[in-house]
């Protein structure tokens, strides 16, 4: 809990279609916890209604803001003082229910932004969303036609690996971090959120969620060209080839739409900064 204020800060980050805006919402139906909701800015994301830091437009916006170094801050950043944590809390208070003791906030670049918000808010818990780097980038094509005129599936691949890079060298200092695949959220939504709420250290409610698989697997086959276009086939091959190794490190492949560990393993070696790696340049 924060001293200042009696409450405990939940941030959830990860890049755009991951799954972040699922995970808030599901996490946000527990009676302890306040997020936002009909506030009228976009995916009633935090980051659209402050006005202490850039958001993700300022750096680029979806599926740049991550190459963006002044994108990624941490508790040096000149922005870290007592005026600034009383605007952002004055800010998000107005939307939040501050009677109730665990306030949720989701924007997709908070993935580069966790040391700096637990340099605000000290007693900060985060939850990364973490999503198939082919469904990410076959997704965001889809969803942002203008932004897929101006960058290839390949980029979207680089900028997922710059991300997690960016992370990787963050958690070893983090004192409150966890990871949720989006994989596994649609695999079995309520193991993952009984899990998520035991590490808030809160009690689990009764849950019977579900939701619609089969959606990154078709993502997948469209990646590979859904063995149609030889063309497209071979540009997913030579995009796995050069970034293999990286998306490796934080547990996926190229070669199966699956992750390839638990979860767990996952988190516990983001903590102790052994997975993971910043793009590969080019």
């Amino acid at each position: 809990m924060s001293a200042a204020t009696g409450h405990r800060f939940v941030f959830v980050g990860g890049v755009h279609r991951s799954g972040t805006t699922l995970v808030a919402r599901w996490l946000g139906e527990h009676p302890a916890i306040s997020g936002f909701s009909e506030t009228g800015a976009y995916e009633d994301e935090g980051q659209h209604l402050q006005t202490v830091y850039p958001v993700e437009q300022a750096h680029g916006g979806v599926g740049r803001f991550g190459f963006a170094p002044e994108s990624h801050l941490t508790e040096h950043s000149h922005l870290v003082t007592e005026p600034n944590r009383g605007r952002l809390m004055s800010e998000w208070g107005r939307y939040w229910d501050l009677e109730l003791s665990v306030l949720l906030e989701k924007s997709p670049p908070n993935l580069t932004k966790t040391r700096f918000f637990q340099a605000m808010f000290p007693d900060s818990y985060f939850i990364i969303v973490m999503r198939h780097p082919a469904a990410v980038a076959t997704a965001t094509q889809k969803w942002a036609r203008k932004i897929a005129r101006w960058f290839r599936p390949h980029r979207f691949v680089k900028h997922w690996v710059t991300c997690h890079g960016t992370l990787l060298a963050d958690a070893p200092s983090l004192r409150h971090m966890t990871v949720v695949r989006y994989e596994d959220l649609i695999s079995d939504p309520d193991r993952e959120l009984r899990r998520l709420f035991e590490f808030l250290e809160l009690d689990v409610p009764p849950l019977d969620h579900s939701a619609t698989g089969g959606i990154n697997e078709e993502y997948f086959r469209r990646w590979s060209g859904n063995g149609r276009n030889p063309l497209k086939y071979l540009y997913s091959r030579a995009i796995a080839a050069r970034y293999e190794r990286d998306v490796n490190r934080f547990g996926y492949s190229f070669a199966d739409p699956r992750p390839l560990i638990a979860v767990e393993e996952l988190r516990a070696s983001l903590l102790a900064g052994e997975r993971g790696s910043s793009a590969t340049s080019g």
